[in-house]
């Protein structure tokens, strides 16, 4: 089977990618936009693949060939995987003595391969200093090598460094053909897969990642189980969770996002009017919990709650106090009804 087949949903992508090649219109440097997990170093992958496979033309990239095999496991000496590191809070940084190295790399002639492929993840997280030494190889390529970066969003890097590229944006997948895929590809349960893709916001490698990784659904429901304590709670209770949270301050973007969503699905139950919205909710298994407070809450209070969640994570981004934003954020959420 074609490496190709393995790339779910952006076939647009794939045949550019494949045409270029079959017809000899190679690019020496293709930019992937779009969000987290939704397939961008996967497609560059196959693509390194193709671009190296040994099986006859018409089927590359073949997977089983031993260059598509080391491509696969990110092993084959001329196809160089870059990612950038975790500094500080979880910042991602690609810096220049990273790119330094890979410029000396590329520079060297190929041990084995018809083509050496650098894949760059998340570029837009390098330095100015990175981005501005990499403008070089990207104005004079060496001789047989392609550049593959990838971004979540183009306007993110120096326009010198996107207008020197060709540029593919991946687009979110539909939750139905995630679910579909989950269930043939990777033979999750029908219920589970139903979950995952409403979850995973058009991502791919998000769903199959959480399908395999029992933890990252545990950490969901610990996170709405927060939320759901909040929002039983009077005010004396949610500022004693406010300082319990506020000691991982780590874990609050992910937790503020996870709430953020359950607040969206309520606006869409509460201005639903009668119009079926099943399809569009994100947390499918929270409905019962979300349909009588769509009724219960006004228009108002629920707007006011989206809206200091998103808040409070755009605070959190730059570094507020985190009991504050907490305590500030369980002050506008509604309180329950007296007993």
């Amino acid at each position: 089977m074609s490496t190709w087949e393995n790339i779910v949903g952006h076939n647009w992508a794939v045949e550019m990618l494949a045409s270029g090649l079959a017809n000899d219109r190679l690019g020496h440097a293709y930019l992937i936009t779009g969000p987290e997990q939704v397939g961008k170093t996967t497609l560059a992958r196959a693509f390194a693949q193709a671009l190296n496979c040994e099986a006859p033309e018409a089927e590359r990239p073949c997977g089983q060939c031993r260059p598509c095999k080391l491509i696969a496991i990110d092993r084959h000496p001329d196809v160089k995987l870059v990612s950038p590191e975790v500094s500080g809070r979880g910042k991602l940084t690609l810096k220049i003595e990273t790119i330094r190295q890979l410029q000396q790399d590329l520079n060297l002639s190929a041990y084995e391969a018809r083509y050496k492929v650098a894949i760059l993840e998340r570029f837009d997280a390098a330095t100015i200093g990175a981005a501005n030494a990499f403008l070089k190889t990207l104005e004079e390529p060496p001789g047989k090598v392609v550049l593959l970066l990838t971004a979540t969003d183009a306007d993110m890097l120096l326009p010198t460094i996107a207008s020197r590229c060709r540029t593919l944006n991946l687009r979110p997948l539909p939750s139905e053909l995630i679910e579909t895929s989950l269930a043939t590809r990777w033979h999750v349960p029908a219920e589970k897969a139903t979950l995952l893709a409403h979850l995973a916001d058009g991502r791919l490698g998000w769903a199959v990642q959480a399908a395999e990784d029992g933890t990252i659904l545990q950490t969901r429901t610990e996170q709405l189980g927060f939320l759901h304590e909040a929002l039983a709670a009077r005010r004396a209770h949610r500022f004693n969770l406010a300082e319990k949270l506020a000691r991982k301050p780590e874990t609050l973007p992910d937790l503020l996002k996870t709430w953020l969503s359950w607040w969206r699905d309520l606006t869409l139950l509460n201005q639903r009017r009668g119009k079926p919205i099943s399809l569009m909710l994100t947390n499918v298994d929270e409905v019962e919990r979300l349909e009588p407070l769509a009724s219960t809450w006004t228009e108002a209070q629920i707007n006011n709650s989206l809206n200091q969640t998103n808040e409070a994570i755009w605070q959190l981004e730059r570094n507020a106090n985190t009991r504050l934003v907490l305590e500030n954020l369980f002050l506008v959420y509604p309180l329950p009804e007296p007993a």
